[in-house]
């Protein structure tokens, strides 16, 4: 590779990481309006893939674009649901407690995605 192909591919990304970094309001207030609607009595099938949606796709693209411990937290985040998910019943309880570390992520990624996840001890 030429050092002006390096120059443009470095520029692109750079540019790719800029968009994806003005994305992340609008993505994580997806994740918020989604868990307003909530119901964790009855979840709805629909909010539910669409919160699984949305983390999938921060959990895939963040380290890509700077933001390593948003992609992991997210991928934690996925996978809590996930599990969830695989019974047939859920206690609203447990619903609850998600929503709970739902609310702490979308929370830190509007103040600083950039910085050390609160309380994360695979950081020490």
């Amino acid at each position: 590779m030429s050092s002006s192909a390096d120059a443009e591919f470095f520029a692109r990304l750079a540019e790719l990481n800029d968009k994806f970094a003005a994305s992340l309001p609008q993505t994580l207030g997806r994740l918020s309006a989604a868990r307003n609607e909530f119901d964790v009595k009855h979840p709805p099938q629909q909010l539910i893939e669409q919160l699984h949606a949305v983390l999938h796709t921060l959990a895939g693209s963040s380290a890509t674009f700077g933001f390593r411990v948003l992609g992991q937290q997210a991928r934690m985040l996925e996978q809590r649901l996930r599990v969830l998910t695989t019974f047939d019943a859920v206690a609203p309880q447990e619903w609850e407690a998600w929503l709970a570390e739902l609310d702490a992520f979308v929370a830190w990624g509007c103040a600083d995605p950039k910085a050390a996840y609160p309380n994360d001890e695979s950081a020490v």
